[in-house]
C-alpha cells in the first residue's frame, strides 16, 4: 500500500497527555487562569500551542507567546518525560522496518524536543529521521513540517507522493497530509474526538493498534 510512513508523535507514537496537560495547566496558572480539569486541556495535544492558546483561551498572539514560554519552563525537564509509548508501537515499528518500510517522525512539536523523545524511547532504531517545528514558531504549522519531511526524502512528484502516508490522530494531521498531496491514516487510540478523523477525510482509519498493524502489514 505505502512504502513511506510519517508518524505523528503525540497521540500516535506516545501517550503524552499527562505532560502536555500539566504543563498547559502550569502556564495558565501563572497567567492567572485556573483550570483544575486536565481532561479539558487534552485539546492542546497535537495542534501547535500558539493556535490552541488563542482558540481556547482567547489570547492575543503576544499572550500566547508568553504562555509558550511558561509551558516550556515545566516541559523542558519534567513534562517531556511524563509520557509513555503506546503498547505495541515498538513491535509494530520493528515489523514495519523488517518489511522494508521507510519510517520517519513528523510532528508539530519543536524538533529539539522530538529528537530528545526519539532518543529516550529508542525510536531512532526504526526511524530514518525526525522532523518537527522550530522553537521560534516560523514553521509552527503541521503542513510545513510534512512538506519538509517530503523534501528530505525527495518525494516531490504525484507518483512518489502516492507511496507516502502520514499516520496521525488529529484533524490537523489529515489536513496537513492533504495539503501536501499525501494520504492520512487516522488512529483511534489518540486524542481525536469521536468522528473527527473521518469527518476530516482520512483515507484510512485504524481504531486500535491491532487494526493499524493489519492495515499496514495485512496481518
Amino acid at each position: 500500500m505505502y512504502q513511506n510512513l510519517l508518524f505523528d508523535l503525540d497521540g500516535t507514537l506516545t501517550n503524552s497527555a499527562e505532560g502536555i496537560t500539566k504543563c498547559v495547566q502550569h502556564a495558565l496558572h501563572l497567567m492567572g487562569i485556573e483550570e483544575p480539569d486536565l481532561k479539558k486541556l487534552e485539546v492542546f495535544i497535537g495542534p501547535p500551542l500558539r493556535a490552541s492558546y488563542m482558540k481556547y483561551y482567547g489570547m492575543t498572539a503576544e499572550q500566547a507567546e508568553a504562555g509558550i514560554e511558561l509551558y516550556r519552563q515545566r516541559y523542558t525537564d519534567i513534562g517531556i518525560w511524563e509520557n509513555k509509548v503506546y503498547p505495541g508501537m515498538m513491535e509494530l515499528l520493528g515489523l514495519l522496518k523488517q518489511n522494508g518500510f521507510r519510517l520517519g517522525m513528523c510532528t508539530a512539536k519543536p524538533e529539539v524536543f522530538a529528537v530528545r523523545i526519539a532518543e529516550h524511547f529508542g525510536f531512532n532504531d526504526f526511524l530514518v529521521d525526525v522532523t518537527g517545528c522550530s522553537l521560534d514558531g516560523k514553521t509552527d504549522n503541521k503542513a510545513l513540517v510534512v512538506a519538509e519531511s517530503l523534501r528530505k526524502w525527495g518525494l516531490d512528484t504525484p507518483e512518489k507522493k502516492a507511496t507516502v502516508a502520514l499516520v496521525g490522530d488529529r484533524r490537523e494531521d489529515v489536513m496537513a497530509a492533504h495539503a501536501n498531496g499525501i494520504a492520512c491514516i487516522g488512529v483511534g487510540f489518540g486524542f481525536a474526538s469521536p468522528g473527527e478523523l473521518e469527518e476530516a477525510g482520512c483515507e484510512h482509519y485504524a481504531a486500535t493498534m491491532a487494526d493499524l498493524k493489519a492495515l499496514l502489514l495485512g496481518k
